[in-house]
């Protein structure tokens, strides 16, 4: 979307985009006990896959290992993208594009960064209620997983 914006000293205009933010959601699988969810300290509140905000000059796989390790405190190795989520409302707070990694890790997750609980679920014992379009990522994981 293109605005223009003009300059109070100096009456130059100038073209303003407004974009898509990039995000990063990261599916962890820990052994075999399931996959890794936190819970939200900040709105919208509920259970998440871990992610967030990519930073400017950071790779997406960069910002998705960063990510799974601030909130969830595990190194994880990344297996591969699952997709890419566009959806204009898939996040309230902006329009968002995240890219969704599937990863491994060991251990037990701890919550960190804006999470307030992490644990380890199975697909048949998933929390409510998921966060954002999870729901829709989580069905799409798991019918690929088998």
């Amino acid at each position: 979307m293109k605005t223009n914006k003009r300059c109070p000293r100096c009456g130059f205009e100038e073209a303003v985009y407004r974009n898509p933010v990039p995000t990063v959601d990261v599916i962890v699988e820990v052994d075999a006990k399931g996959i890794v969810l936190i819970r939200r300290r900040n709105p919208p509140h509920g259970w998440a896959i871990p992610g967030g905000f990519v930073d400017y000059g950071e790779s997406l796989e960069a910002a998705a290992v960063r990510e799974a390790r601030e909130e969830t405190g595990l190194d994880v190795t990344l297996l591969g993208q699952l997709h890419t989520y566009s959806r204009p409302d898939r996040d309230p707070r902006q329009h968002t594009i995240s890219t969704v990694f599937m990863a491994r890790a060991t251990g037990q997750p701890h919550p960190g960064d804006d999470a307030l609980d992490a644990g380890i679920f199975a697909r048949n014992r998933l929390p409510q209620p998921l966060a954002f379009d999870h729901a829709e990522i989580l069905r799409d994981y798991f019918e690929r997983r088998g």
